[in-house]
């Protein structure tokens, strides 16, 4: 009996020291990956993550801030997430997945005495991307149902027309920087007095494969070229620019 508990022992501890050694060979497979944003945000390296295989790394999510892509202070409670789509080398190239606004950014819009209108907008964009635009708008005063119901249509509206127009990049942008919602704002206004209008959610239903198909996800966009001054003609100086004069003050009421 004494001998078959030493040698059950004797078992146990080599599994133990086989499984702890499995454990260090498949840490040590691992390397970092360097995630990236996509080319409409200038490929701006997000994140870094472990893997040992690359298959394992597609799909995997990152998520940054505004003011991490732009450098906007004033972006900073705006989250954007990416999903990794393509791997070369140790770099990961991702797509859009959606954005989201912090919280207490929300709470902070959001008191007593006044109507928070919420609504939730299924799109398609002008090149096939499916996505779900979640816009909310903030009144000044507590609103009717009657006037509530007619800011939501107006969202509903702009939202969808705006999707039509536009490529899924362009829409992505207009979402996510607040273009669309300040146009919103000017709109929806006409009916009741507004505080605010943010895009507080968006996020991607379906991809058109069509356009990841012809896009390098790694390449950066091209530097825009710099304008060209026209040439002087011949006898004449270089132009310059004539200094700015004063603004004339506005008269007061």
């Amino acid at each position: 009996m004494a001998a078959d508990k030493d040698q059950a022992a004797t078992q146990k501890k080599k599994a133990a020291r086989t499984s702890v050694r499995k454990v260090k060979d498949k840490w040590k497979a691992k390397q970092w990956y360097n995630i990236r944003a996509p080319p409409m945000y200038n490929g701006v390296p997000i994140a870094e993550t472990l893997a040992d295989e690359t298959d394992k790394l597609l799909g995997r999510v990152a998520e940054a801030t505004l003011q991490d892509l732009t450098g906007d202070f004033s972006k900073m409670h705006i989250k954007v997430r990416f999903k990794v789509a393509a791997v070369r080398g140790n770099e990961c190239a991702t797509k859009f997945s959606g954005h989201e606004l912090t919280s207490d950014y929300i709470r902070r819009l959001t008191r007593r005495k006044h109507s928070k209108i919420d609504a939730v907008v299924d799109v398609t964009t002008k090149d096939g991307s499916q996505m779900r635009v979640k816009p909310m708008a903030v009144t000044e005063r507590r609103a009717q149902t009657t006037q509530e119901q007619q800011i939501r249509r107006i969202t509903q509206t702009i939202i969808q027309q705006a999707a039509a127009e536009r490529d899924h990049p362009a829409f992505i942008r207009d979402v996510v920087n607040g273009e669309l919602g300040q146009v919103i704002f000017r709109e929806a206004r006409k009916i009741y007095p507004l505080k605010r209008v943010e895009i507080r959610k968006s996020e991607v239903v379906a991809e058109p494969q069509a356009y990841f198909e012809t896009v390098d996800l790694f390449a950066a966009p091209a530097p825009e070229p710099a304008p060209e001054a026209a040439p002087a003609a011949e006898g004449e100086a270089p132009a310059t620019e004539a200094p700015a004069e004063p603004a004339a003050e506005e008269e007061q009421l």
